[in-house]
């Protein structure tokens, strides 16, 4: 069975690149599935996880991304995101309280530009929580 090469690469390193059956991806208009022989296509994607199943039956990969572009091309699937960590780097506290920080510093801006990066950081601490908290009742469900 045909396969697809996929990298996901954020803003500071190369996070997965590998053999996969099929990816799932956090597109703009709902989740996108990419299976070998997709059409090429480029699109944003949205914040959310990245689900990519391996290749000869070796499990799934998990990555939390903060949006980003995707790029299909036969036979290969690239995701570029300012951030990408691995599922199991995720920490739900660890993002709350960075998200507590930032709405702390979001009452105390005053420059609308500082409140426009503040709100993005927010929302994708939030999107960020929010996959730990669905990836780990996933887990204890197990």
């Amino acid at each position: 069975m045909a396969n697809l090469h996929v990298d996901v690469v954020s803003a500071e390193r190369t996070i997965f690149t590998g053999e996969a059956k099929f990816v799932v991806l956090p597109g703009e208009s709902g989740e996108l599935g990419i299976l070998p022989g997709h059409a090429p296509l480029i699109s944003r994607i949205n914040h959310g996880i990245i689900k990519i199943v391996l290749a000869d039956d070796k499990g799934e990969e998990s990555i939390f991304v903060a949006g980003g572009i995707l790029e299909v091309q036969p036979g290969l699937v690239t995701v570029l995101s300012d951030t990408a960590i691995r599922a199991a780097d995720l920490d739900e506290a660890k993002a709350l309280e960075a998200r507590n920080r930032a709405e702390d510093t979001l009452r105390n801006t005053k420059d609308k530009a500082d409140m426009a990066v503040v709100e993005a950081e927010l929302a994708m601490l939030a999107a960020q929580a929010a996959a730990a908290r669905k990836l780990r009742q996933g887990r204890q469900s197990h």
